[in-house]
C-alpha cells in the first residue's frame, strides 16, 4: 500500500515493541524512515527489518535529550531523502517507582526523555518542514497512564501526562505553517517478539508487583500488540488527517472508556 508514498519519517525509541512496529508499518504504506534509538544495536535492527521487506531506512543512534542529537538526525534524514514529513516521537524508559522511593535525579532524567526528547526532536523537525513548506505530521506517543493515576509509577505518568498539552501546545504553534500535531495512546501491551513478551510477563509476576489486572479490565479482553496500533498512527501521518491537529486518537481496547467500578468479564 501507498498512503506514505514519497514520505520522509523520524521514529525515536526504536526498539522491537511499539516504536519498531510503528517504524515498520510506516515503511510499510511506502514511507522511508530513520529509526533512531538509545541503543545503536536496536537502531540497527528496526532498519534492518525494514529493509529486509523491502523498504528504506537508516538508524541512528543517541540521546533524544541531546541537542545536537536532534539536529544530527533531521539532517540526517534531510541529507539521505531530501526532506521531513513525518515525526514520530516515541522514546522513553521505563523506571516503576513512586513519590516516596524514586530518587530525584532519577525523575527529572526521565521527565527529560519524555517531554525534553520531544521538545528538541518536534523543534528540530518541524524548523525543516517550515523552511520547506511541508505539511507535516508530529505524533506524540502518549499512554493509558497520562489520564490516570498509576501509583508506583510517578516519572513515566507525569512525563506522559505532560504530552497531552504539549501536543496542544505545539499543535497551535505550528498551525500557522501547515504542521500537524497529534498525539496516540496506546495501553498495556503483548509484545509479538517472544524474548519481549516473556519479559514483560515475568515483569508482571515479580513478588511486591502493584496488583494490576491489565487483561482483566480491558472491555474487549485481551492486550493489544503493537501491530494494532499502526492504523491510528499511520493515519495521522497520512493526508487523510490534513484537518486533524491538536488532538488524540486512544487504542486501548476500551480501557480509558471503562466506568471504574465495572468488571466487564464477570460472569
Amino acid at each position: 500500500m501507498n498512503r506514505l508514498a514519497g514520505k520522509v519519517a523520524i521514529v525515536t525509541g526504536a526498539s522491537p515493541n511499539i516504536g519498531g512496529t510503528l517504524a515498520a508499518g510506516l515503511a510499510a504504506e511506502g514511507a522511508r524512515v530513520l529509526c533512531a534509538d538509545l541503543d545503536p544495536d536496536v537502531a540497527k535492527a528496526s532498519a534492518a527489518r525494514i529493509e529486509e521487506a523491502g523498504g528504506e531506512a537508516v538508524a541512528m543512534s543517541g540521546d533524544v535529550t541531546d541537542p545536537a542529537h536532534a539536529e544530527e538526525v533531521v539532517a540526517r534524514a534531510v541529507e539521505t531523502w531530501g526532506r521531513v514529513d513525518i515525526l514520530v516521537n516515541n522514546a522513553v524508559f521505563f523506571q516503576q517507582q513512586g513519590l516516596m522511593d524514586m530518587p530525584y535525579d532519577d525523575y527529572r532524567r526521565q521527565l527529560d526523555v519524555i517531554l525534553g526528547g520531544s521538545f528538541l526532536f518536534s523543534r528540530a523537525a518541524a524548523a525543516v518542514m517550515i523552511e520547506a513548506g511541508t505539511a507535516g505530521s508530529i505524533i506524540n506517543v502518549l499512554s493509558t497512564a497520562a489520564w490516570q493515576g498509576q501509583p508506583g509509577n510517578i516519572g513515566y505518568t507525569t512525563g506522559k501526562s505532560g504530552l497531552i498539552n504539549f501536543t496542544r501546545s505545539t499543535a497551535m504553534d505550528l498551525a500557522r505553517y501547515g504542521v500537524r500535531v497529534n498525539s496516540f495512546t496506546p495501553t498495556a501491551t503483548m509484545p509479538t517478539d517472544p524474548e519481549a513478551r516473556a519479559q514483560l510477563e515475568e515483569l508482571l509476576s515479580r513478588p511486591g508487583t502493584r496488583s494490576m489486572d491489565f487483561k482483566a479490565q480491558l472491555p474487549l479482553n485481551r492486550l493489544p500488540t503493537p501491530e494494532d496500533y499502526v492504523g491510528a498512527v499511520v493515519y495521522l501521518a497520512s493526508d487523510e488527517a490534513s484537518m486533524v491537529t491538536g488532538t488524540n486518537i486512544t487504542v486501548d481496547g476500551g480501557a480509558t472508556a471503562k466506568y471504574w467500578p465495572w468488571r466487564p468479564h464477570d460472569s
